[in-house]
């Protein structure tokens, strides 16, 4: 590697002395480094150079997810610094960030492949709105707090209507994210395989369903009860929002854009679970 993106967020990062330490030790190997600083009405670049080797991403979870987004047409392998709290997505402590970084400069790491998700809202106006996500694609109520009504097909048929809070689509790495918070369930970040969650369901027997990473789902925004137009929003890695009415629909499916992780440390998914799970007790 030999071009290196040094994504940082500036809440996490506040005075930017991680950021000048990595790019200190980068330029003294040698190495070429910019700089991405985002932050509320701050960002130092408007894109990511298509010649980059590297994202070194300072921040959490959601600052990984922000650069994943930006980077799905490069294919621009992602590695992350841990300045949030759990960092379920970052590979690096900032104790050992001098070791990792010498160990990027000479190519001793390995590259592992996460699946993104993309989804296409049909508006009852006849446009199509698309966008992607790594981590999942959320449906929640807009609007006064109501029930929302959902009615869900996989591959053209039918496979349940729900009343619930709303929805989480997760692909496996989301899976640490807002579907374990809904208590869906936890699965290791490299498989291939998509979830539905929902949350909050009104109902006594609806859980988590598990599906083929080929299945193609549709939710459907039907009437509410008294035949009241119901206002849902779509959210794709809490970031991008498409809002959906009565008559819409979104269809989600395994995208062939996928986000290239690099891995430094060889311990498996479980020991980083047992680790997390003891921080956050």
């Amino acid at each position: 590697m030999r071009h290196f993106l040094v994504y940082t967020n500036r809440y996490k990062d506040r005075k930017l002395l991680i950021t000048k330490r990595i790019c200190d030790f980068l330029k003294l190997k040698g190495q070429h480094v910019d700089v991405k600083v985002v932050g509320k009405d701050e960002e130092s670049l408007s894109h990511i150079p298509w010649d980059t080797d590297c994202i070194i991403v300072l921040g959490g979870d959601g600052t990984v997810l922000q650069a994943a987004r930006e980077a799905k047409q490069q294919h621009t392998p992602i590695i992350g610094v841990n300045l949030g709290t759990l960092g379920y997505m970052t590979e690096i402590e900032p104790s050992g960030l001098e070791e990792a970084l010498e160990r990027l400069i000479t190519g001793d790491y390995t590259q592992e492949s996460r699946m993104m998700l993309n989804g296409k809202a049909h508006l009852s106006d006849g446009s199509i709105q698309e966008d992607w996500a790594l981590n999942d694609i959320t449906l929640s109520r807009s609007g006064p707090l109501q029930i929302i009504r959902f009615n869900i097909r996989v591959n053209g048929r039918f496979l349940n209507h729900y009343k619930a809070d709303g929805m989480i689509v997760t692909t496996p790495t989301g899976s640490t994210g807002y579907n374990l918070s809904a208590g869906g369930p936890l699965v290791e970040p490299g498989a291939r395989l998509i979830m539905l969650t929902p949350i909050c369901p009104h109902s006594l027997n609806q859980r988590s369903i598990i599906l083929s990473p080929e299945d193609i789902i549709e939710i459907e925004i039907p009437e509410c009860q008294e035949g009241r137009t119901q206002t849902v929003e779509v959210n794709f890695d809490a970031s991008h929002m498409i809002p959906l009415r009565t008559g819409d629909m979104i269809r989600i499916a395994r995208s062939e854009k996928v986000t290239e992780f690099i891995r430094l440390n060889q311990v498996s998914f479980l020991d980083v679970l047992h680790r997390k799970m003891q921080e956050s007790v």
